[in-house]
């Protein structure tokens, strides 16, 4: 697929793609919605206005994405082919507008904004070698996994409120207590990464005391972002029982500003290997599929350059995203579009395709070794982490891009 718009090679945003998100174009004061191409930003909210864009019910004039996303499958297929032809090279109706420089711009004239209002934020525990390996530190081998984990998605509710697009990270403070020692108020020491994608839902989702069908969730998943799951391990192990994480996890969530569609995403899709147990019926999915996509992080700390530390990918997730979606309807919990479902830290099977510090280091007891002979065990002060995804097509890449975070000093004040 051509476009007359440049798009460098290896580029992610190839005409393929098509990802949506929001910002201020040229310093306007009303988000628009987005898409890219190469290096260059679409003004889907512009094209619409003038026409050249059509849909019947004004999806983009508005400053995200949720109305839009509050459509069918049909339309955002409707739509992302209507774009895509008005980029191609051998179409003239925007290549020769007059309109044309006003709808798109470059990189730097535009300032990525939140593309959702998030209803609710939930994040799962999906991925088994990343259960297993934490239950194994933690438990034993013979432990490893709780009973319900093969039964079920394990999820737990976050906030909404501190998801976030990229950003920097500051250290959070909270209570810790050492194994048979007195608690304190400390400032963490031991940051996390938690590797994950997320799952924007979409669609014409269910009403309270209703269920989503296994055979209806792939049209209430509207696309996935690259997710971090930032984790204050030392203030987890002190707060999660009895009733899970809190504090450790609610002080920041940042995930990718593009969400890229399924629809891009299907040339990657796979099958999972078969469930054991068989789950109940309402989780069976014949079907049963993720994405080959690569999941690389990325760790550049003072005086080294970027070093990979980990290479994972979301093929190696245990219950997939429409399992994940319907496990969390099963009672009758409706869903809204924009509501945003972590997958939980995804970690491959081997030693090198781990998606945490925790699981890394075996939560401090074996050193990240780093070039000029540097060690992490988790997070230091000063710290840059980066996480990208990538999809090889035949002649094009579909990726992902988890804005670079620094690890910024906590908060001093009279409780520290």
């Amino acid at each position: 697929m051509e476009s007359f718009i440049e798009i460098p090679e290896g580029s992610y945003y190839p005409l393929e793609n098509i990802p949506y998100s929001t910002g201020h174009v040229r310093g306007g004061d009303q988000a628009h919605c987005l898409t890219r191409v190469g290096n260059t930003i679409v003004d889907l909210t512009f094209l619409e206005q003038i026409g050249i864009l059509k849909t019947e019910k004004a999806l983009f004039n508005t400053q995200t994405l949720n109305k839009f996303m509050s459509e069918s499958r049909e339309i955002w297929q409707s739509i992302r082919s209507q774009i895509q032809n008005l980029l191609r090279s051998d179409n003239q109706e925007l290549q020769s507008s007059e309109h044309k420089t006003q709808a798109l711009a470059s990189l730097e004239e535009v300032q990525l904004s939140m593309p959702v209002n998030i209803g609710d934020y939930t994040d799962f525990y999906s991925s088994k070698n990343h259960a297993y390996n934490v239950g194994v530190m933690f438990r034993g081998p013979e432990n490893a996994l709780q009973p319900n984990w093969t039964r079920m998605p394990i999820g737990y509710h976050g906030r909404s409120s501190s998801v976030v697009v990229g950003g920097n990270v500051i250290r959070p403070r909270g209570q810790v207590c050492p194994p048979g020692g007195e608690p304190s108020f400390s400032i963490c020491k031991k940051l996390d990464y938690e590797l994950e994608i997320g799952c924007f839902v979409g669609g014409k989702t269910n009403d309270m005391g209703k269920s989503i069908d296994i055979a209806d969730a792939y049209n209430n998943i509207f696309g996935i972002v690259l997710l971090n799951d930032w984790s204050a391990r030392d203030i987890q192990a002190w707060e999660y029982i009895p009733l899970g994480p809190f504090t450790a996890k609610n002080f920041m969530t940042s995930i990718s500003p593009w969400i890229v569609t399924l629809e891009a995403l299907a040339p990657f899709k796979v099958p999972l290997e078969p469930q054991n147990p068989v789950p109940f019926p309402y989780l069976q999915d014949p079907d049963l599929f993720s994405y080959d996509i690569a999941l690389k992080t990325f760790l550049k700390v003072p005086e080294n350059d970027n070093t990979l530390i980990s290479t994972s990918n979301m093929k190696y997730l245990y219950w997939s995203i429409t399992q994940q979606l319907v496990h969390h309807t099963v009672t009758g919990c409706n869903m809204r579009p924009g509501d945003l479902l972590g997958s939980g830290t995804i970690s491959g099977p081997t030693e090198d395709s781990l998606g945490c510090l925790l699981e890394i280091s075996l939560n401090g007891k074996k050193p990240l070794q780093l070039p000029n002979g540097q060690q992490r065990t988790f997070l230091n002060d000063g710290d840059v982490l980066t996480i990208v995804g990538e999809c090889k097509g035949n002649g094009f890449t579909i990726g992902l891009e988890l804005p670079s975070a620094v690890v910024l000093p906590a908060v001093q004040d009279k409780y520290v």
